[in-house]
């Protein structure tokens, strides 16, 4: 089990896919899991290992999609009774399943790096390149003529009037447009054309404001030049083409790990079909393979246990209304 656990990890490294790891700290009979057991769960919603079922099994899949949207890890308590002197970083679910039992469950996301896309052919895109790669980040040059000598580190390098947001930009992407003079306005208007929630211009704030002028002639809107983050970096006294980079680097740092922060009323994010809600407990089940299925005004109605379809038996319409 942990040759394959290693091995999907490994997988999901290389394909620079994020994921979120679960493992088993603790139990009290009779919950089916035990201390050790471990799970990861990629971002489409498919648990690979085991960490038990029932309950346990949604509220990991629940929890494990929150860390990857949120970045953050969390300690899981599935218990018929409060947990008493949990930290705050503790999430208590009641544990619903006629058996009884309790798990402790650590959630750790596993984010993929930074992708950097780099406009520009410019001293300091070379040393971005240069410092990005040296931290095992992907790095993509959008340059006007192809020329591998300027940037023997790059992952990929693609001619501007190629450039393709489809076949570029990732989830994780962070674009910076240092072009330096050289079709400052083609490339900050390619660039804007991407989705990214990161996007810094190497420019003075009066150069910028120049370009943004142009920009806004050839049709950019005043919400589009507000994701522009100009200066570039944080602000660090830097002269030399490496200081700069540094504090770009440093800019695209914080970015990444400032994040949505978690909040009590998080919602699991929507996988796919085959999970339905849980009326009862509001944990996520598939459908597929639910074990406790019963119908209710010429509808299915899915649970993760049998303490789950015990309670709706007895009262439907306080779960489920019109």
């Amino acid at each position: 089990m942990l040759n394959s656990f290693l091995e999907k990890a490994s997988q999901l490294n290389k394909s620079r896919e994020p994921y979120a790891t679960a493992m088993i700290t603790r139990r009290k009979i009779p919950s089916s899991g035990k201390p050790g057991d471990k799970a990861i769960i990629t971002s489409d919603g498919v648990i690979h290992g085991w960490i038990g079922g029932g309950c346990t099994r949604g509220i990991v899949l629940k929890e494990a999609l929150l860390s990857i949207s949120e970045r953050r890890p969390r300690i899981v308590v599935i218990s018929p009774d409060t947990v008493e002197n949990a930290s705050e970083f503790t999430k208590q679910y009641n544990m619903t399943c006629q058996s009884g039992g309790e798990v402790e469950l650590y959630i750790e996301p596993v984010m993929p790096k930074p992708h950097i896309v780099i406009f520009g052919t410019s001293h300091i895109a070379m040393a971005l390149c240069k410092l990005a790669k040296a931290m095992d980040y992907q790095v993509d040059v959008v340059m006007s003529d192809i020329d591998q000598t300027v940037f023997p580190d790059a992952d990929r390098l693609t001619k501007l009037s190629e450039y393709n947001t489809e076949r570029i930009i990732q989830k994780n992407t962070c674009v910076v447009v240092c072009t330096q003079g050289e079709g400052d306005s083609q490339a900050l208007h390619s660039a804007l054309s991407s989705d990214v929630d990161y996007l810094s211009f190497v420019a003075s704030r009066i150069k910028a404001a120049g370009i943004y002028g142009d920009l806004r002639q050839m049709g950019v809107s005043m919400d589009q030049l507000k994701k522009i983050k100009s200066p570039a970096g944080i602000d660090i006294g830097a002269k030399l083409p490496e200081e700069v980079a540094i504090s770009i680097l440093a800019q695209i740092i914080d970015h990444f790990r400032a994040h949505t922060a978690e909040t009590e009323n998080s919602e699991m994010p929507q996988v796919n079909d085959d999970y339905y809600l849980n009326p009862v407990c509001k944990i996520p089940i598939q459908k597929s393979t639910a074990k406790h299925v019963l119908s209710y005004k010429d509808e299915k109605v899915y649970f993760c246990c049998d303490g789950c379809k015990v309670s709706f038996e007895k009262s439907p319409e306080t779960y489920i209304t019109a």
